[in-house]
């Protein structure tokens, strides 16, 4: 249970701690839960399924491989993102940090509930702290973009929660087990209303393709810390709700109905971001695309709702994750040290700034899936699967590759070697460094043994039936 409430004791301490250790705090602190988490998987039996029970009907959780995964993931990115943003000034440090361990905590409970309304109450608590912190820390001079981010959340979130209500309802039923146990097939045409209602909110999250309008604009305008934070695990959310709850609880007739309406929606998303992408000048901008565009993929193959493509999926989620921090801190660091992130008004940095120019070309190939990194695996397999439901949507989805290729050595070349614009670039801290390093490693290793990631969460996924 102190592997959940952790962040949530650190949140309020952050409140009561003199500000010129806020930032050291933060640090210890994160480390301190991705230690203790790193430490309970490493003991941790796949096989098994714990459940905490405190006798209340909607406060259960129970923590198996996956949720154990997506745990893990969690604390280290709420880690790297204190970490890679540690020699950065931020104003009002103990807000953020107080806002940054709540948001921790929620995702926690999302990841670990056992009840249908437990995940809806943690999916709605982690809107709070990114919204204070977007609405705090970011630059939204004009606050149409912040409430467009509002807005669609909301609308995702009311369509769950008269699904989670609807389900409950039908089933007379909430926990995890008696919900997979539960046969929807009598439910008819209802069970596809109710699995809709799921899907809205997680098209918003992902984001898919037409209700990522809100996407490019937020990350964009966020702080560093923020579009971390958002593109490296909030976002995860909703790839974990229809993984873990919505594809296996309505294997059926419901998923049969919104497979290939879904499917279509990610390979739009697929080739969409990718077209927009190639066409942007601002890094922020550049990124948030490729991020629609290689989450459509992920969100285009879990439809497929196959057992072995399931695994490979949880692998690209996790290598999303470490690109998404990369990037974006790139682009952090470029902003930063330059005061813009426009690519005509950037070059010359790797003459100034080799550190950063190497780190940032490692994680240009990560990102690009080269043989022996996890994009690499997590995006052939992905592909190969989308390849054999479909010859037209599995050609479609490749395009990622060829497409990326474009945007990101276009992110990469323009900064570093264009012609020298500001010379007084500083190189990278030792803290940056350290963040590169791990995801640098982190990519690799994924790439050279990914079984260790999927024989790990194949026992919490269940077998589809149908």
């Amino acid at each position: 249970m102190a592997l959940i409430l952790l962040p949530l004791v650190f949140s309020l301490v952050a409140w009561f701690i003199p500000s010129n250790i806020t930032r050291i705090f933060g640090l210890i602190a994160s480390a301190i839960t991705l230690v203790v988490s790193s430490v309970a998987v490493y003991f941790f039996e796949p096989s098994e399924h714990l459940l905490i029970d405190f006798g209340l009907r909607f406060v259960r959780f129970s923590i198996d491989s996956l949720g154990f995964t997506m745990l893990l993931l969690t604390n280290a990115v709420i880690f790297l993102v204190f970490l890679g943003n540690f020699k950065r000034s931020i104003t009002n440090e103990k807000r953020f940090t107080a806002l940054a361990f709540l948001m921790q905590f929620g995702l926690l409970g999302v990841f670990t509930t056992n009840t249908i309304l437990g995940f809806y109450i943690f999916w709605e608590l982690t809107l709070l702290p990114i919204f204070l912190i977007l609405y705090w820390f970011g630059s939204f001079d004009k606050p149409r973009a912040l409430l467009q981010f509002f807005l669609y959340t909301l609308l995702g979130s009311l369509a769950m929660l008269l699904s989670v209500i609807g389900l409950m309802h039908a089933t007379n039923q909430q926990t995890y087990e008696a919900l997979l146990a539960a046969d929807l097939s009598s439910l008819g045409n209802t069970s596809i209303f109710l699995m809709g209602g799921f899907l809205l909110a997680f098209a918003v999250k992902i984001p898919l393709f037409p209700f990522h309008t809100w996407q490019a604009e937020t990350y964009t305008k966020a702080p560093t810390a923020g579009t971390m934070l958002l593109s490296a695990i909030m976002l995860k959310m909703a790839l974990f709700g229809l993984l873990k709850w919505v594809l296996p609880i309505f294997d059926g007739v419901a998923t049969d109905f919104w497979r290939w309406p879904i499917i279509t929606l990610g390979i739009i998303g697929v080739v969409y971001g990718a077209v927009v992408a190639i066409r942007q000048q601002d890094l922020k901008t550049l990124f948030a695309y490729a991020s629609l565009s290689h989450l459509g993929l992920i969100a285009a193959a879990l439809m497929l709702n196959n057992f072995d493509t399931n695994q490979i999926a949880v692998v690209q989620i996790v290598n999303h994750s470490i690109v998404s921090i990369g990037l974006f801190l790139a682009a952090g660091i470029i902003e930063q040290r330059l005061g813009t992130r426009e690519l005509g008004q950037l070059g010359g940095i790797a003459k100034v700034a080799p550190r950063f120019a190497f780190w940032f070309a490692v994680l240009t190939f990560v990102s690009l899936s080269v043989p022996f990194t996890a994009g690499f695996i997590g995006e052939f397999f992905l592909i190969k699967a989308l390849f054999s439901a479909n010859a037209l949507t599995g050609f479609l989805a490749s395009t990622t590759l060829v497409l990326g290729a474009v945007y990101m050595l276009k992110a990469y070349q323009a900064p570093m070697f264009g012609p020298t614009i500001n010379a007084t670039f500083e190189d990278l801290h030792w803290s940056e460094i350290a963040v590169f390093a791990i995801l640098s490693i982190a990519a690799i290793y994924l790439g050279l043994a990914p079984q260790c990631l999927t024989d790990f969460v194949a026992h919490s996924l269940p077998q589809p039936t149908h």
